[in-house]
Order: structure tokens, then sequence, then C-alpha cells
């Protein structure tokens, strides 16, 4: 008599959320409020950034940040960082059942170095299949925002860091750098219209995670 398999104890693998846009186009004011909606839905999520997110890529992160240096420095940074924070907090808590929300992951690398900095975009995709394997994100939020509107925002809220010090044409090519990534993987994205107001765009996240 052949007996029945026994149902599996792993938990179902959780999702995997990033939040995109140029410096100014007001991700990080959302953010907290789709954690909190999901949070409400009994969810256990993991809220978390790059670059950083553990004690390693946070002290990249401030590197990336603050000193001057090569494209090709900032990639090899970054994907340094990316590679501590993929295999110590994203892929466990995935395994664990758990949702990630990220603010910034690979895309930010594709728009910045990629679209800004004129990086070759094949040696880009060579990293992030060696860094991340596997490790993609279910569903990347694009706070889309023109330059100028962007820079205006900025200058308003705080000091420049040395990404956000650089000028309009750099931002329309970082811009244009997330539009390339889109385009490439549609399904993935959900555009947000980040010149709406705050209220209308709690209202459209609100509509989307209601059956997310």
């Amino acid at each position: 008599m052949t007996s029945s398999p026994k149902p599996s104890s792993a938990p179902a693998r959780g999702r995997f959320i990033t939040f995109e846009g140029i410096d100014g186009a007001g991700k990080s004011t959302h953010i907290q409020y789709v954690v909190e909606l999901l949070r409400a839905r009994g969810l256990a999520v993991v809220l978390t950034r790059e670059p950083g997110g553990t004690p390693a890529a946070e002290a990249l992160r401030e590197v990336m940040l603050q000193t001057s240096m090569t494209a090709q420095a900032e990639v090899l940074v970054a994907f340094a960082a990316r590679a501590d924070h993929v295999s110590t907090v994203i892929q466990p808590a995935l395994a664990a059942g758990h949702w990630v929300v990220s603010d910034r992951f690979t895309d930010s690398t594709f728009a910045y170095q990629g679209g800004g900095r004129g990086v070759d975009w094949n040696w880009l995709k060579a990293l992030e299949v060696q860094v991340q394997g596997d490790c993609h994100p279910d569903l990347t939020l694009w706070f889309d925002l023109p330059a100028e509107v962007a820079a205006q925002r900025r200058a308003a809220a705080r000091a420049a860091d040395r990404f956000e010090q650089e000028d309009r044409d750099f931002f329309d090519a970082v811009r244009a750098g997330y539009r390339r990534r889109m385009d490439e993987t549609p399904r993935r994205f959900i555009l947000i219209d980040a010149e709406n107001s705050v209220e209308e765009i709690k209202k459209q996240l609100e509509n989307y995670f209601a059956s997310y």
C-alpha cells in the first residue's frame, strides 16, 4: 500500500516589491503607507533599502553617496552592497514567507549608472545575473516625474548628496534608463504618475494592493 505524500511544512515564498524613481519623485513618502497596508492584512513585511539593508551595505552606501568615484566603481560598490543585502536579508525573508519591500534595488543601478552615467547595459545585466541569481522583484512601483519638478522638490526638502547635485540632463538620462528597464520587463512594473497629489497616489496604491 502506497502512503499519501505528506504536505510540505515549508512556508510559501513571500513576495518582493521594490520602489523606484529619481530623487525627489516621492517614493519614500509612500513606501511606509504600502507597508502599513500589507501589515494590516496580517502579512509579515520586511522594509529595507538600497544601497543598504545590512551593516556592511550601509557602510558602502555612505561611500557611494559621499565619495567621488568613477562610474564603474559606483556599479561595483552598488553590487557589492547588493550581494550582502540579497544573501543576508532578502532571500532569507522571502524563504520564510515574509514579504520584502525595498526602497530601490537593481533598477536604480541600471537607471543611474546605465542611463545617467552611460555604463554598458550588458555589463550591468551580467553582474545582475552573477550577484542576484534568480532573486528579482515580483513587482516594481516606478514613481515617474519630470527632472525639473524633481529638482524643485529636492531643493525644498534637504541637503543634496553627490547624486542629487547632478544637473537636469543627468536626471533626464536616469529617467530614460528607468523607461528602458520598464520596456524590457513591462509586466513587473506599475507606473505611478508622481506629479499627482499625495492623496491621489495613496488612493491608487490602496486600490492596487486591495487585490494584489
